[in-house]
């Protein structure tokens, strides 16, 4: 157990994920995917398999499904009638509690010093789904600049690299860096704060070296008591024998699980609003 480190500096960024943070998205995956399951007569979606699933590429995702499922039906069939089922539920995603008044109080916020703190959004979903879920909000993710969101599908991620591995948010750091106002400093990896609903995305901002807050769905946190330490630190083992050096320890103090994003600690983090 590392002792929980305390001097850390102040907030200058913060990178989000969507689906399950952001708005209720992960309720109608979940939604999408039973109406399938239903329809060829196999059991409701369960959590534990969802668990493994959340925050990963579609392909990663995908694989861990199927082989759960056993369908009577090739994956390409699938994806057309999952498909078919999204675009009639995601145009009616939802805010999450507390998000609105978090993004709206980010853009004002300040490091004590005075420096801005800047937002970039950080999401496994491909531009078609992001777009289905978000067109309607837009007033919302108004807040994310086109040039500071990066999606599942995003060219500069290469192949096999999604969540837990740590590169989204490393690349969502890089487009801050390269847009900061004139004589702005550089924002490093232990200035930026992830937010997360899922297990894999934890460990993601946890290799990149960032700070985490850990927001999970409570049928999540049924499948991981016990183990919350673990998630915390990155040591899951969801992200396999690699890198192993840039995981966290038990305790160390780099990341904490909130509810919900409601009556967010600003001070705690550096952060002046």
């Amino acid at each position: 157990m590392a002792p929980s480190r305390t001097d850390f500096p102040p907030i200058r960024a913060c990178l989000f994920d969507m689906d399950g943070l952001l708005i209720d998205s992960e309720d109608k995956y979940t939604l999408c995917t039973n109406a399938i399951l239903a329809r060829y007569n196999r059991p409701p979606l369960p959590w534990s398999i969802k668990a493994q699933m959340q925050g990963r590429p579609g392909s990663s995702a995908g694989a861990i499904f199927h082989q759960w499922a056993q369908l009577p039906i090739s994956r390409e069939q699938y994806l057309v009638e999952q498909a078919e089922i999204q675009r009639e539920l995601f145009p009616s995603t939802k805010p999450l509690p507390g998000v609105e008044k978090l993004l709206a109080d980010l853009q004002a916020a300040r490091t004590p010093a005075g420096a801005k703190v800047h937002v970039a959004l950080a999401t496994s979903s491909h531009e078609a789904n992001f777009k289905l879920k978000t067109t309607h909000l837009e007033s919302l993710f108004a807040v994310f600049e086109p040039h500071r969101r990066v999606l599942g599908d995003d060219a500069r991620i290469a192949h096999g690299r999604g969540k837990p591995a740590p590169d989204i948010y490393l690349l969502a750091l890089q487009t801050i860096n390269a847009s900061l106002a004139e004589g702005e400093k550089e924002i490093t990896p232990e200035e930026c704060l992830v937010f997360e609903d899922s297990v894999p995305g934890v460990e993601a901002g946890r290799r990149a070296g960032m700070r985490v807050i850990w927001v999970p769905h409570p049928e999540l946190l049924v499948e991981y008591t016990g183990r919350e330490k673990e998630v915390l630190a990155g040591r899951t083992g969801e992200g396999g024998q690699v890198d192993l050096h840039q995981l966290g320890e038990i305790d160390d103090g780099w990341a904490e699980r909130l509810p919900t994003l409601e009556r967010f600690p600003y001070e705690k983090y550096g952060m002046v609003v």
